[in-house]
């Protein structure tokens, strides 16, 4: 592999800085209108009824489109582009909101979760590609991974604000909703909604990407490409061994994590306040995402102490995030829970541009967008398997255990991440 210029965001033309500059609010928009309604989404759902069983349901209708949609949709965009893909996810999560806010039936909210699962498998490999693509035509040969932190950055920021005004808006305005026959939960799904034609607007005006001849015949063309498309990323994987090693450490790491950022909110209610505890959950919300765009501000420094050998410093975050992971199963009260979560999610948010660094440099812009299609739909799996397996633990047994034999798939990803890292300083792909 080349070796790679050290980012320096001064040095930069104008014009890479004017792209990072753009994303960055563009994820900003777009997360903050996610960000409205993931606070509440369980309490939501509970409130219009949904016991346990049927909120795991909902997700698992989510994780199963989203997984039978990534590949697909990911060829796609390599195809007729990144722009287009991108703007029919947000109609895809405009149509979500809506059918959320239309009804408390099983049925149409198990189709608003299907919608949410189509939304994401469109996201994915879009415009993170079209970023990278670009940045590296504006700054050749320059490190992307503290671009990719920007970015990051960006993302959780508009998670973290919206997660505050997504829980404050039921605790605020949540006697007007009851008065109008609505749940309170509501006013923070139409502000998403409102939010996300804010995103579509302003992706159609200040994302430029050179048009590609648009085939009628392509989204049919995408799914009877499955298969095949299927078969040419698992191909990519297998004859790089760095890319399955990858692939596979990602994998655990979801199966482990995915169970705590999913489950939280439900064990930490009851240690707080009835009175606020929504505003709460919301704050707390708010500081895992502020505490995830602090560590992917970090990232970058980690990466330098362990001279940008990204492989290493994964192994590193993942052994701490797995010690981290069972110091929050054993805490108990609502201080110390907070105190730990942080620190977890600060752990979680340096994970992100390393393993991207990973990828990006082992593969080629032609087979940018189904590699990442690829590398979501095998940590959806992983965080698929993880959330029934916990929830069986927490079922049978408790959260804490649940959560303490998650660490263990962690120490497996930490492993199979220092063998990436000799397989990386060794010059193999």
């Amino acid at each position: 592999m080349s070796i790679e210029i050290e980012f320096a965001f001064n040095a930069l033309t104008e014009t890479a800085r004017r792209h990072i500059r753009v994303f960055q609010f563009q994820q900003f928009l777009d997360r903050f209108a996610m960000g409205l309604t993931v606070a509440v989404v369980a309490l939501a759902l509970t409130d219009r009824g949904m016991d346990l069983f049927q909120i795991s349901l909902l997700f698992g209708v989510y994780s199963i489109t989203t997984m039978a949609m990534e590949l697909p949709f990911g060829g796609l965009a390599d195809n007729i582009g990144r722009k287009p893909v991108f703007l029919a996810a947000v109609v895809a999560s405009l149509i979500s909101v809506a059918l959320f806010l239309s009804s408390s039936d099983f049925a149409v909210l198990a189709l608003s979760f299907a919608f949410i699962g189509f939304g994401r498998a469109l996201r994915s490999g879009t415009l993170d590609a079209w970023f990278v693509e670009t940045f590296k035509a504006a700054a050749p040969g320059v490190d992307v991974q503290p671009a990719l932190a920007k970015a990051q950055w960006a993302n959780a920021m508009g998670l973290a604000v919206g997660a505050v005004l997504g829980g404050l808006l039921p605790d605020a305005l949540g006697a007007i909703s009851l008065d109008h026959g609505i749940s309170v939960y509501d006013v923070s799904y139409a502000a998403s909604f409102v939010v996300m034609v804010g995103v579509l607007t302003y992706t159609m005006v200040a994302i430029a990407e050179e048009p590609r001849p648009l085939n009628p015949k392509a989204i049919g063309q995408g799914f009877a490409r499955v298969p095949s498309v299927i078969a040419e990323a698992g191909v990519l994987a297998l004859r790089h061994p760095t890319l399955s090693l990858l692939l596979a450490a990602l994998a655990l790491f979801l199966m482990a994590t995915n169970p705590v950022e999913v489950i939280w909110p439900t064990y930490a209610k009851p240690m707080l306040d009835e009175d606020y505890a929504n505003t709460a959950i919301g704050a707390l919300t708010a500081g895992y995402f502020f505490a995830i765009a602090f560590g992917a501000w970090l990232s970058p420094h980690i990466s330098r102490i362990f001279r940008r050998r990204h492989a290493v410093s994964l192994a590193a975050i993942f052994a701490c995030l797995a010690l981290v992971q069972l110091a929050l199963a054993m805490v108990g009260g609502i201080v110390g829970f907070v105190g730990v979560f942080v620190l977890y999610s600060v752990i979680l948010g340096a994970s992100e541009t390393p393993a991207s660094s990973i990828l990006h440099r082992c593969v080629e812009d032609r087979q940018r967008s189904t590699m990442l299609s690829l590398r979501s739909l095998i940590q959806q799996f992983g965080a698929a398997i993880g959330l029934v397996m916990a929830g069986a633990l927490a079922e049978i047994y408790s959260t804490p255990i649940a959560w303490s034999v998650g660490a263990v798939f962690l120490l497996m990803a930490m492993i199979l991440s220092l063998v990436l890292a000799k397989r990386l300083a060794a010059g193999a792909v």
